[in-house]
């Protein structure tokens, strides 16, 4: 009895809590209307503490952050957006947008061949190309099947060939579901969201212009490799063109 009594009052209390953040998203988007964007932002990030985060609600967060004109802050938000959810097509024509806007050059080091196949992986979540492999192995089975159990020559043909073809096909799809999982939970890019920040060959502020390695502008995608604390943190990175160089913690936020 007083078990049942704990269970409801926690559920009582779960579904406050989401009630309550469901009213502040409500509030913020009234904001995002009257065009109080700070306001907007306080209210979307304050709903996520409450519900956890979402892709809808980093999406509206990043628009919040382009309408002040946080470029950087806008991006991230749209990185995290897609994250979460690589189907918020949204998030994606705005994160195109605001690169254009802020010149950003999105580079990968790869061809325009393998850079399209990797969006076009990328493009679905991990459950989609699980769901897919799914489908793909029963009907592997059904061909398995045929071909141990039908007399017909040319469908246990079928079986064997189809089903091999299948078989391919359905690795291929397990290991996109693995790879957009890594890109899912992976936290290893980050995006300036300062103007400018002057990145350094050692992990300390340049003392003069020999130890500055270049300039990274709002708004550009690093790889974070390492890190580093001695008076403040620094992060080891690597950008898209294979440059590498230290930059300040505090210029950067994680995806």
């Amino acid at each position: 009895m007083t078990k049942r009594i704990l269970y409801t009052f926690i559920a009582y209390l779960v579904g406050i809590n989401v009630m309550f953040a469901q009213d502040l998203v409500k509030q913020a988007n009234s904001e995002y209307e009257k065009d109080h964007y700070e306001k907007a932002i306080e209210l979307y990030e304050k709903a996520a503490k409450q519900q956890g985060t979402s892709s809808e609600l980093y999406y509206n967060i990043g628009n919040s952050h382009y309408r002040l004109g946080n470029l950087g802050e806008a991006i991230l938000n749209y990185e995290r957006a897609l994250k979460l959810d690589p189907n918020n097509d949204d998030a994606r024509t705005n994160l195109d947008f605001v690169n254009e806007k802020a010149n950003v050059k999105i580079d990968n080091g790869g061809s325009y061949f393998t850079d399209k196949i990797a969006g076009w992986v990328m493009s679905r979540s991990s459950n989609s190309w699980a769901v897919i492999s799914a489908v793909l192995f029963l009907v592997f089975v059904a061909a398995l099947l045929a071909y141990i159990f039908m007399s017909n020559v040319a469908i246990r043909k079928i079986g064997f060939f189809g089903g091999g073809i299948v078989l391919v096909v359905m690795l291929f799809t397990l290991w996109f579901a693995f790879a957009t999982r890594n890109h899912a939970v992976n936290s290893k890019y980050a995006i300036v969201v300062v103007p400018s920040s002057t990145l350094s060959t050692s992990p300390r502020l340049p003392k003069d212009k020999t130890e500055e390695a270049f300039l990274l502008n709002e708004g550009f995608k690093v790889e974070v490799v390492d890190s580093v604390k001695s008076e403040m943190l620094w992060y080891d990175v690597k950008t898209s063109d294979q440059h590498r160089a230290w930059i300040k913690a505090g210029d950067v936020k994680i995806i």
